[in-house]
């Protein structure tokens, strides 16, 4: 399983509520090979989120198996689980989920930190990844003095902090303006032509999903069309 970055086989979730079980993910096979720009589509409530999160090991599903880099993540304890996260995956979600009482440049070196990364090589990492964001001039900016695309330029900066083979996006451009989305999928598709980033992107937007190569079509917790 080498050769797919994310694999995911016969992946099932389920919710009980008010002693009716709903089913969020219905046997779930995905490839993503590395490389690969990916959407995942479909109507509100049909399970593109959920898939994302177990896909990053944030949820457990109920059934199935997930594979990130050839390794089955849910047969690791959650120490190991989270190890993994830092070492082959960023996140970028829709609300930013930046931490408000730090700088740019903090937030994009927070998972460094975690890592162990000494602080001067953190700080040219930073410094790096903001100027490739376009934002260097805001590296000391705190969130609330940022607009609503430069703090999704922090947190792909930040998602790209630890050198991930996957990027995993969820509905990146939901709180930006058309201008603005337009600006962040443009960068989102450079990181993934020029750096062969692999990513897979949950969106309610046609023209987001247009820009991937793969468009994944879900309904009902199941796979339409790949």
């Amino acid at each position: 399983m080498g050769e797919f970055v994310l694999h995911t086989k016969n992946l099932t979730k389920s919710y009980h509520m008010n002693g009716v079980t709903i089913h969020a993910l219905r046997g779930i096979d995905m490839k993503v090979e590395r490389g690969e720009f990916v959407a995942i589509v479909g109507p509100s409530g049909c399970g593109k989120s959920t898939l994302l999160s177990i896909a990053g090991g944030l949820m457990k599903p109920s059934a199935g198996q997930v594979f990130v880099e050839g390794q089955d993540i849910f047969k690791l304890n959650e120490r190991d689980r989270a190890r993994l996260r830092r070492q082959h995956i960023g996140f970028v979600f829709q609300s930013y989920d930046l931490l408000v009482d730090l700088t740019a440049a903090e937030n994009v070196e927070f998972p460094l930190v975690l890592a162990g990364v000494p602080e001067p090589e953190r700080h040219l990492r930073s410094v790096d990844l903001l100027a490739r964001v376009g934002l260097v001039d805001k590296a000391d900016f705190l969130p609330d003095e940022l607009s609503g695309g430069q703090k999704q330029r922090v947190a792909i900066a930040r998602a790209l902090a630890n050198n991930p083979n996957l990027i995993l996006a969820d509905e990146p451009t939901g709180n930006l303006d058309s201008a603005t989305a337009a600006e962040i999928m443009d960068l989102l598709a450079d990181l993934n032509r020029t750096e062969r980033v692999t990513l897979v992107m949950v969106t309610h937007a046609p023209e987001d999903a247009a820009r991937a190569r793969r468009t994944v079509h879900m309904r009902d917790g199941q796979i339409e069309i790949d």
